[in-house]
């Protein structure tokens, strides 16, 4: 997007009838593989087929998405107002709860013939609960990704606005890593710069010298030294609440205070991240692209030290289908938005991640993230 707009101004949600939409694809994936409804609780899942976030906390909230007909929302009472917009949309139905009522009937009185589909945010004790009820069940991850893993240009805006947000971030990281100072400084900081471009922060990472060999390590308070290479990985969320995603690795002082091998390895990894950029195309596999770079990196004799998947999907979850990773047979498709972020890492010393957000085009991918490599 060519003008700088403030996450305030992204919308929160979208018409009714592009929620309808998803909900429709959903019932034809349902209907297709011969399943009796698709049950689906709060979380990104929800907020993907209705735009509410809304949360029940232990109390079961789930819309069953049937083989034909109307969606049934079933809420307990306690939430009944703040779910009362959903139940207002064509196409959902909404049924209350009490405590001490048993809701697992409610959804089971919405089921067509056939297994029960569960989303990944149903927790264990209402999956059994429902297991009990509507006898055979399995996991929705199918019948959602078949809708979930194609962004819609609405979708994509979005992103690509989060992109923007967090790149612009990351322009001013080199001035923040200064000696002396510690990884929390640093963090701290970069909270607050996430918070001007974002409606909220998602994370911080901050992973100097040896902590930047923890792919998962967020911050400490380890002094900054010059040299030092800095693995920065933030993030956040914009809009209707889609996320952004990017890592770049920067060095105390500036590039030219590398070691000859740290900036020799980041070569490596750079050109690893540029070759699965080029090579991602509609109609491969997930593995296929993540044997691109994972190839380059055992070639240059860094393979045991590339210890994580190449990417992952991105939008309303952070990380979601489609999972670009060894041996996945998942086929990329025009419309999938995905993280390309190999990754090196040496035990004890230092390590470099690279990452952007690209979406998948007729032609290839694109890059959402274009702050400096």
């Amino acid at each position: 997007m060519t003008e700088h707009l403030s996450s305030a101004n992204l919308p929160q949600t979208f018409p009714s009838d592009v929620y309808a939409r998803r909900r429709n694809r959903v019932q034809h994936a349902v209907r297709e593989r011969g399943l009796g409804a698709a049950v689906i609780a709060t979380g990104p899942e929800l907020a993907y087929l209705t735009g509410s976030w809304t949360s029940s906390h232990e109390r079961l909230t789930a819309l069953v998405i049937p083989p034909v007909g109307d969606a049934r929302l079933v809420a307990p009472a306690t939430d009944a107002a703040s779910l009362a917009g959903l139940g207002d949309m064509p196409g959902i139905t909404m049924v209350t709860w009490h405590d001490g009522e048993d809701p697992y009937l409610l959804v089971d009185g919405a089921t067509g013939p056939g297994p029960v589909a569960v989303g990944s945010s149903l927790t264990a004790d209402h999956v059994l609960r429902l297991r009990d009820v509507c006898g055979e069940i399995e996991l929705a991850s199918e019948v959602l990704a078949s809708a979930f893993m194609v962004k819609r240009p609405e979708e994509i805006e979005q992103l690509a606005f989060a992109s923007s947000a967090i790149d612009r971030v990351h322009a001013a990281v080199p001035d923040l890593l200064q000696p002396g100072r510690t990884e929390r400084d640093v963090a701290e900081e970069l909270d607050a710069l996430i918070l001007r471009e974002h409606s909220r922060t998602d994370f911080v990472i901050v992973g100097s010298g040896p902590n930047g060999a923890d792919p998962h390590h967020d911050f400490s308070d380890r002094i900054l030294e010059v040299g030092d290479p800095v693995v920065v990985d933030i993030g956040g969320t914009v809009g209707a609440g889609y996320h952004s995603d990017c890592t770049r690795t920067y060095i105390v002082g500036g590039p030219e205070n590398a070691s000859k091998d740290v900036a020799g390895t980041y070569e490596t990894l750079r050109r690893a991240q540029a070759d699965a950029v080029a090579a991602a195309r509609p109609g491969m596999t997930a593995g296929d692209l993540d044997a691109v770079a994972r190839g380059r990196i055992n070639e240059a004799g860094f393979g045991a030290y590339f210890t994580h998947r190449l990417g992952h999907g991105i939008g309303l979850g952070l990380h979601e289908e489609p999972f670009i990773i060894a041996r996945s047979e998942t086929v990329l498709q025009p419309g999938m938005v995905f993280s390309i972020e190999p990754g090196i890492y040496i035990p004890g010393s230092w390590g470099m991640r690279i990452e952007d957000i690209v979406v998948l085009e007729e032609t290839g991918a694109r890059r959402l993230n274009t702050a400096r490599i």
